[in-house]
């Protein structure tokens, strides 16, 4: 009998598949749970796995990873999808693919299998990544073939005793890694209501928390990657785990977001990302010191085409790597310090210093120390205002039949021409 291996969370989805694929399929199923920070039992996950019929369940830690390859290199690009998601869903499913086909080549399965429906982004970016990675492999996605809705899941797994966490009075469905939590369904899908209390696991309410005072922080980057936190060198995922905690007791982090899928529908997201919110705010910061200002501006380009790319399952991808070339060479000297003050429900920059800032006080400070050569501001100004001059004089205000003689004597009339 040929074998399986299934990305599995220990969720819903995932919990039901295991039992379908193999009276579907007739596949022997490997459970793979990879821990990218999902802050769950795994070894428990693991031996739900094999009480609903897995073979074999594996269990890879691929925090450190997950956060070097993949999270660090988005908060470089800036990556955070139409200004407000942190990409966090997303950038965990390159590496949990990639993982899936190696786990797959090492147990010579013929086919992985993954738990996402047939109207989510998911589904593209593993399908898409387990096709570059592996043509061969065939890919499962139980939920996309069964049509089943999410009350006909509980009452499949009811009927065949699979134990789940999910019952029909508590509907969300939620997915976290270190880098942030997703919730959606239920009362969510109602972009009128409120979300709920309940909703939230990672962050305090700002509004109901007692008094709480400000405290500061200082995070310390080395091209464009965060490397301490008040001078205390961490492995990467330490530092989110450390600022998840921190920031999350602020209530820093809720993120409630209209976002347009890749499947061409708008989906009504609930995020919580305590520390993706505060490190690309340090970031951006550092980047405000040490980048040019045409740098700055290209690099907004690129920051949304990345995290585009990131949400739409192109990781794998030659443009990927083109982007990522250019983010590399713009982080050679984002290098340096910012100084985060963490309060009731917000985070702001308080702090900058860096050893390769642009920044110098002679040319910005107003005081006796001004270096600014003034006399200089005049001919600048002509010289840059001289297109939109000749312009002017040759082809907009005559096309609005403003003479010549009236330019020179009656401002007002011009005025009111040009509007």
């Amino acid at each position: 009998m040929g074998t399986v291996v299934l990305a599995y969370s220990g969720g819903l989805d995932t919990s039901v598949a295991i039992r379908w694929i193999k009276e579907k399929y007739g596949l022997d199923v490997i459970a793979l749970t990879i821990d990218v920070g999902n802050e769950r039992d795994l070894s428990a996950i693991a031996e739900r796995a094999r009480k609903i019929g897995a073979v074999k369940a594996l269990v890879v830690d691929g925090r450190s990873d997950f956060v070097r390859y993949f999270v660090w290199p988005a908060l470089q690009a800036g990556a955070i999808y139409e200004g407000q998601y942190p990409l966090a869903t997303a950038l965990a499913r390159p590496l949990i693919a990639r993982l899936l086909v190696e786990v797959a080549r090492q147990e010579g399965a013929v086919a992985v299998a993954h738990g996402c429906t047939g109207k989510g982004n998911d589904q593209v970016r593993f399908d898409v990544s387990i096709n570059t990675l592996a043509p061969d492999l065939k890919i499962i996605a139980p939920v996309r073939e069964w049509s089943m809705t999410r009350d006909n899941e509980i009452a499949y797994a009811a009927e065949n005793n699979i134990p789940i966490q999910v019952t029909s009075a508590s509907p969300y469905s939620v997915d976290q890694n270190l880098w942030g939590r997703s919730i959606e369904c239920g009362v969510l899908e109602d972009p009128w209501a409120e979300p709920p209390a309940d909703v939230y696991a990672w962050t305090n309410d700002p509004d109901t928390m007692d008094a709480k005072e400000p405290t500061y922080i200082e995070i310390t980057f080395e091209n464009g990657v965060p490397v301490a936190i008040n001078g205390e060198e961490q492995e990467g995922f330490e530092m989110v785990e450390q600022l998840n905690r921190l920031a999350g007791a602020y209530g820093i982090g809720r993120i409630d977001h209209i976002e347009n899928r890749l499947v061409g529908i708008k989906s009504r997201e609930i995020y919580e990302a305590p520390a993706a919110v505060v490190l690309h705010a340090a970031h951006q910061a550092l980047e405000g010191l040490t980048l040019s200002r045409d740098q700055t501006r290209f690099k907004e380009i690129v920051a949304g085409e990345y995290a585009r790319l990131i949400y739409n399952g192109q990781w794998y991808s030659a443009l990927h790597q083109d982007l990522a070339s250019y983010v590399q060479s713009t982080q050679r000297f984002v290098s340096g310090t910012i100084r985060m003050k963490l309060s009731r429900g917000h985070c702001a920059v308080v702090g900058r210093k860096s050893d390769h800032s642009l920044y110098s006080l002679g040319l910005a400070t107003y005081d006796s120390g001004d270096q600014f050569d003034h006399n200089a501001a005049l001919g600048f100004i002509k010289l840059w205002g001289l297109p939109l001059n000749t312009q002017a004089q040759a082809q907009i205000l005559p096309s609005l039949g403003v003479e010549e003689n009236l330019l020179k004597s009656d401002n007002t009339k011009v005025l009111k021409a040009g509007e």
